[in-house]
């Protein structure tokens, strides 16, 4: 094959490596978005306490960050299509289980550990590794972006489907038929099938090597306080904000609007950063962006909630919403390379479970407590400033590595 068909062709490998892991992860965040509005119909069938619901939400996301390093083993081992079949189809099973559990356990068997190990191989730390493998360095950034945008989309997308589903088929309905969705996931998993990859680095490191390696480097660690903070933000807002609206006698329909609008606006908001961090050093980048979450917060909660200041923080925030994503995974790929990009970005992804896991369960079990969420919202804006401060001192060189003898 002449120089201009090869580049032709894997011109082509990467955009459909894009599209398919696209719809992928729309599909994937998009389902996992809507869970907050199940919150209100399932605790009240079921005879539930809110810190129920949210337990089962918080395993899900911690279980979901504990198989994310395994699944990301797995890809770069054996192929991340493998990985997403299987993940597709855990999914399925997961939301069909999480409808006819009647009892506080098996639903967070289901809702929570099957789902939370589904969504570990069906959204970006898998997809990330085969972009990382397949784009070449000065792109990644921006093709990160693309793929966060296509979670963002499926959040539009997806919420006021869900929300329709509930209102006309019942929560249990909704989630068979989501699990159907769920279903498309293996199929599109064969169009990300990695051939050649480029820009992945010379040398081979064993796993534990890798491990020692990141562990031990001052950047990782930082970069891995961030996500924890972004993960506390981001799912305690997505589950308790419908809740936090009714409880504040507004209804169901700005609750989804202002999920919309948080969807809407992060596709923009995780492609432009995307595009930024070819340009500008991505420590910096990311923050302001947790710094400006701290402000949008603290701003939200101190003024009068109205549609329009739901709306205005929607907005806002949606931007702000998964743009640490793209930052993040190529700032792991730039300084370790990307042969273990899976992997490590797993790693990384397990501390944002972690504070996932508080955010979602401390929502309700402060909620419960003291009757209020203003204790959480604060607690988010505190912790916003700390991750503002914690990337400032991150180094995004290549790590030096001793050469081989």
């Amino acid at each position: 094959m002449n120089p201009s068909r090869a580049a032709e062709s894997q011109h082509l490998s990467v955009q459909q490596v894009l599209l398919c892991g696209a719809l992928i992860v729309t599909l994937s965040m998009g389902i996992r978005h809507g869970f907050g509005f199940w919150l209100q119909p399932v605790i009240a069938e079921r005879g539930w306490t809110r810190e129920t619901f949210s337990f089962a939400m918080a395993v899900q996301n911690l279980a979901w960050g504990a198989a994310g390093p395994f699944a990301g083993m797995f890809a770069d081992r054996f192929g991340a299509w493998k990985v997403l079949v299987a993940g597709g189809l855990c999914y399925a099973l997961g939301l069909v289980l999480m409808a006819v559990s009647a009892q506080p356990l098996p639903f967070t068997l289901t809702a929570g550990v099957l789902i939370g190990i589904a969504q570990s191989g069906s959204t970006y730390a898998v997809i990330y590794g085969v972009l990382g493998r397949t784009v070449s360095p000065e792109k990644r950034s921006w093709a990160f972006g693309v793929a966060a945008a296509a979670g963002s989309f499926g959040q539009f997308v997806m919420i006021p489907v869900e929300t329709w589903l509930i209102g006309h088929l019942g929560w249990q309905g909704a989630l068979y038929l989501l699990a159907g969705a769920a279903l498309l996931i293996a199929p599109l998993a064969l169009g990300v099938r990695e051939r050649q990859a480029i820009g992945a680095g010379s040398g081979h490191q064993s796993i534990g090597q890798a491990l020692r390696e990141a562990f031990g480097y001052r950047s990782f660690q930082l970069l891995m306080l961030g996500y924890f903070v972004c993960g506390f933000q981001v799912v305690f807002i997505g589950v308790h904000l419908p809740s936090y609206l009714k409880d504040h006698g507004l209804g169901v329909q700005v609750s989804t609007w202002a999920l919309m609008l948080i969807g809407l606006f992060n596709i923009f908001g995780t492609y432009a950063v995307g595009m930024l961090g070819q340009r500008f050093p991505k420590r910096y980048l990311l923050a302001a962006i947790y710094g400006l979450r701290a402000v949008a917060i603290a701003t939200f909660v101190s003024v009068p909630l109205t549609p329009a200041s739901v709306y205005v923080f929607a907005a806002v925030i949606g931007f702000l919403w998964l743009s640490t994503v793209p930052p993040t995974n190529a700032v792991v790929a730039q300084i370790f390379g990307a042969q273990h990009l899976s992997m490590l970005g797993g790693f990384v992804f397990f501390s944002h479970q972690i504070g996932s896991f508080l955010g979602v369960w401390l929502g309700g079990k402060l909620y419960d407590a003291t009757g209020s969420y203003d204790v959480v919202w604060w607690l988010a804006i505190a912790l916003g400033v700390m991750a503002m401060l914690a990337n400032l001192p991150v180094r995004e060189a290549p790590i030096l590595r001793a050469r081989p003898a």
